[in-house]
C-alpha cells in the first residue's frame, strides 16, 4: 500500500519535503503532482523504478522518460545546448514544456533513446516539485502519469491512490493539478519541432 503524503501546493512542509525525498534515496517510486498532472517520479539511478513505470504505463523501448529538473544549471549538465536552443529555453522555463536534446555523458545509457541518444528534459513550474528537487539534489526520473487507455494525465491525489496504490511507494497529494501534458519540442536536429501541443503555449517554437 502506497504511502499518503499530503502536502500544501504552495508553501510545502519541509518535514514532509524530507519524508519523501527520504523515500526517493532508498528507492522508492513516487507519484507527484506537477503543472502539468500527475507524473511518476525515481532517481536516475533506479534501474528497478524504471521498469516500474514501463509497466505501469505499458511503454515500449523507445519512450522517451523525463528528467525533471530543479533548474537551468542541472539542465544543462544533461543535455547539449547550442546558442539559440539555450536561449529559448531559458526564457521559456520553469514551464510545462518538455525540450527533446542530445543527452551528455552524465545520463545512464539505458535512459537516452536507443537511436537517437537523446532525452527529455524539464524544469516544472510547482513549488511541490521543486521543494522535492532542491532537496533531493539531483534531477528525477519522470513520466507523465497518463494511464493505458487515457489521454490525459491523472490530477487528483485522491484518484492516483485509488488507482494506483499496489504499484507505486509514495503518493504526494499537492491539490488538483491541470490535466494538459506538456508541450513537447524536439530540439535533437538543431530546431525546434513541436510534437505535442500541450500546456504550454507552442507559438514560440513554431
Amino acid at each position: 500500500m502506497a504511502r499518503y503524503v499530503d502536502m500544501h501546493p504552495v508553501d510545502p512542509q519541509p518535514r514532509l519535503v524530507g519524508q519523501v525525498v527520504a523515500a526517493l534515496r532508498d528507492g522508492a517510486l513516487v507519484a507527484y503532482p506537477t503543472d502539468s498532472g500527475y507524473a511518476l517520479g525515481c532517481r536516475l539511478g533506479q534501474h528497478d523504478g524504471t521498469e516500474r513505470i514501463r509497466q505501469i504505463r505499458r511503454l515500449d523501448s523507445g519512450h522517451h522518460f523525463t528528467l525533471v529538473c530543479a533548474d537551468f544549471a542541472q539542465l544543462g549538465q544533461l543535455v547539449r545546448l547550442d546558442n539559440s536552443a539555450f536561449r529559448a529555453i531559458k526564457a521559456s522555463t520553469p514551464g510545462p514544456y518538455t525540450f527533446i536534446l542530445p543527452a551528455t555523458q552524465e545520463v545512464p545509457r539505458r535512459l537516452a533513446h536507443p537511436k537517437k541518444k537523446t532525452v527529455g528534459v524539464r524544469i516544472p513550474d510547482s513549488a511541490v516539485v521543486q521543494a522535492i528537487l532542491r532537496e533531493l539534489g539531483e534531477p528525477l526520473l519522470s513520466s507523465t502519469l497518463i494511464l493505458p487507455g487515457s489521454d490525459a494525465p491523472l490530477t487528483d491525489g485522491w484518484q492516483v491512490k485509488e488507482e494506483l496504490d499496489h504499484v507505486v511507494d509514495v503518493v504526494v497529494d499537492g491539490g488538483e493539478v491541470v490535466a494538459e501534458p506538456t508541450t513537447v519540442v524536439d530540439w535533437s536536429e538543431g530546431f525546434p519541432e513541436v510534437v505535442r501541443v500541450g500546456a504550454g503555449d507552442p507559438s514560440r517554437f513554431e
